[in-house]
């Protein structure tokens, strides 16, 4: 699926089809919301809940590398001797 197709598509069937065929990468903390970041197709999709809450707020989609950014500084890579 590319992301012109999955814009087109409510918020609850994109939860759903990010879920059933999406590859989740991670998740994070922002203030008092909880992200969840997806690869599906062509882009990445961040679905924002308010912590300990079930409901989806928002899918935030990016195609952009640089919406990774917050993601990447979690990473610690093991120091090479």
């Amino acid at each position: 699926m590319n992301l012109r197709v999955f814009k087109k598509l409510p918020m609850g069937q994109q939860a759903h089809c990010l879920t059933c065929h999406g590859d989740f990468l991670a998740e994070r903390r922002e203030d008092s919301f909880r992200l969840h970041l997806y690869a599906l197709g062509d882009f990445y999709a961040e679905v924002w809940r308010v912590l300990d809450e079930d409901p989806i707020l928002f899918i935030h989609l990016f195609q952009q590398p640089a919406g990774l950014t917050e993601y990447l500084k979690k990473i610690q890579l093991p120091e090479v001797f």
